[in-house]
């Protein structure tokens, strides 16, 4: 488990996921955070399903944000041959996602999968006196998927696995799922920021990200006009 602190952070702070090799969305994204002078947390899977992973990959890189790695930058970075995104198997998700990894796959330098592989598993900072932890899926397997109506044991489990690394938490930052959404959970906060690169399939063209302030997040649409 690669751990990295960030420390007391006394800004808001800018949450976001899944760049998922979306260049224009990455730009929108990043520019949020300049305009605001914000400092900025990237949990993971910054490429996947779009057209662009070398330029999205530069783009964050260049950038200050903090990233933790997805289950598709641990893939690429270790040579494997598929996203590792826990699809069920000869699911549309699972006979999908061979065509895109096979595409980034072939674009991805060793320089960039060599910053894959250096990227912490989980992203840790205090504020407003709470200590947080960032993960992608799951703490005890990064391409977990994890619900907005997964159960009470579900979140408990994973918190477990996170306080085992950490000591105590009083809140989880996550990713991988795709949708953004707070729920309450074992006596803490569990904030999914959701994803820019791809809208959740519920009606809407926009991905999303959250802000922290004072130890609590809340939600925002990210558009092209954001």
């Amino acid at each position: 488990m690669k751990l990295r602190d960030l420390g007391e952070i006394d800004s808001p702070i800018v949450l976001f996921g899944g760049p998922y090799s979306n260049l224009q969305a990455t730009e929108a994204m990043l520019a949020v955070v300049r305009a605001r002078g914000l400092p900025a947390i990237c949990t993971g899977d910054v490429v996947a399903y779009c057209a662009d992973p070398v330029a999205t990959v530069a783009a964050i890189r260049a950038s200050n944000v903090a990233v933790v790695a997805g289950n598709c930058e641990r893939q690429l970075a270790s040579g494997a041959l598929d996203c590792g995104c826990g699809f069920e198997a000869g699911t549309t998700c699972d006979l999908l996602s061979a065509g895109w990894f096979a595409y980034a796959n072939a674009q991805v330098g060793a320089a960039d999968r060599a910053w894959m592989d250096g990227l912490p598993d989980m992203v840790v900072f205090t504020q407003a006196g709470r200590r947080f932890a960032v993960i992608h899926g799951g703490a005890s397997d990064v391409s977990r998927f994890i619900w907005p109506n997964s159960s009470e044991h579900v979140f408990g489990r994973e918190i477990s696995v996170i306080e085992r690394h950490l000591g105590r938490v009083d809140g989880v930052i996550a990713g991988h799922c795709g949708l953004a959404f707070i729920r309450g959970v074992t006596g803490l906060l569990w904030t999914n920021a959701g994803v820019i690169g791809m809208p959740a399939n519920y009606g809407k063209t926009v991905g999303h990200y959250a802000i922290m302030e004072d130890g609590i997040a809340t939600l925002h649409d990210l558009t092209s006009a954001t």
